[in-house]
């Protein structure tokens, strides 16, 4: 990576009130050299590869078998769809600045990043609250789940979850663009988010924290709260079946999910945490962010496959044929 930071020319509006450079600048891991960038570049390109095949052939899998038209599956569907699309928006670019140590990146074309990456986030969640109401109802009320989770319940919930994200983090990009930059232009990731921007700004950004902490509160919050609130109705359910074979069945067909939750969830609080104490980025803000953005793409289909039967037997079923 670069230790020297470029002169980064600015766009001044008609009336000279607003500066805005016409690119930023993009990081690394600090403490790294290029050469080391470099070959993370490799595993990052692999990463990627996997996150795109996993999530294709889970979306495809669900979508020819008509059996796995269920609400759990269709969840399922969404939410490779929603990995696939995250990966795609952060890892090309990130193993391209790795692999070429070139860290321009447009500023409208950073904002637009920064808008997927926040509201494809906040459509994962809402898809992760809707397989734990699923998982809910399945378990807690199992001769209602047909009727409770129909067919056209769950497109509505997709398309509630999909105008929801967009809704709320709409307003990100312009709230930015109404600040000025007159500061340092390097961002302290490898993609562009909303208080990594904010924080380059020398005007007044009282605005973009509050609007910030309350979409963080008001979606992932509330999510997050609702999921855990699930899982205890869940498990308390669990531990009154009689029989405890039965009681680990209808447990286990909620470890995917929780693996799904956990690995979207820590990272984030955690992420949320050391923001809001302040003081300078660090690799540990680094690290989380990466972690928070790169892990579930690829973690996701890999878990579902391992521990979805019928997804499972497919794909094993998709390499036998090919292999005579």
């Amino acid at each position: 990576m670069q230790t020297l930071q470029p002169l980064v020319p600015l766009i001044t509006s008609p009336n000279g009130s607003l500066a805005h450079p016409v690119h930023f600048l993009l990081v690394g891991i600090p403490g790294l050299g290029s050469t080391v960038h470099f070959w993370l570049a490799f595993p990052l390109c692999f990463m990627y590869a996997v996150a795109t095949l996993g999530n294709l052939a889970i979306i495809f899998i669900i979508r020819v078998e008509r059996r796995l038209h269920e609400p759990m599956y269709l969840f399922l569907a969404m939410l490779s769809t929603i990995d696939l699309v995250l990966s795609s928006v952060t890892m090309p670019k990130m193993a391209s600045l790795f692999l070429t140590g070139i860290q321009e990146i447009g500023f409208n074309i950073c904002l637009t990043q920064m808008f997927l990456i926040h509201a494809l986030s906040a459509m994962e969640s809402a898809v992760l609250l809707a397989m734990a109401f699923d998982r809910f109802v399945a378990i807690c009320y199992p001769l209602r789940h047909a009727s409770v989770l129909t067919g056209p319940t769950v497109a509505k919930i997709g398309i509630a979850s999909l105008t929801r994200g967009f809704v709320f983090f709409f307003p990100l990009p312009f709230l930015l663009k109404r600040l000025s930059y007159c500061r340092t232009h390097t961002v302290t990731h490898s993609f562009c988010l909303h208080q990594d921007i904010m924080k380059l700004s020398c005007t007044d950004t009282k605005v973009n924290v509050v609007y910030g902490l309350f979409i963080i509160l008001s979606v992932m919050g509330v999510d997050s709260l609702f999921i855990g609130f699930s899982y205890i109705l869940i498990l308390r359910a669990v531990l009154d079946l009689s029989s405890r074979g039965a009681a680990l069945k209808a447990f286990n067909t909620c470890i995917s999910h929780l693996c799904a939750v956990l690995v979207f969830y820590v990272p984030l609080i955690g992420l949320s945490v050391v923001h809001r104490l302040g003081g300078p980025t660090s690799l540990v803000h680094v690290v989380m962010a990466n972690i928070y953005l790169l892990l579930p793409p690829v973690v996701n289909p890999i878990v579902y496959g391992a521990k979805t039967k019928e997804i499972r037997s497919r794909v094993i079923g998709m390499f036998s044929q090919d292999g005579r």
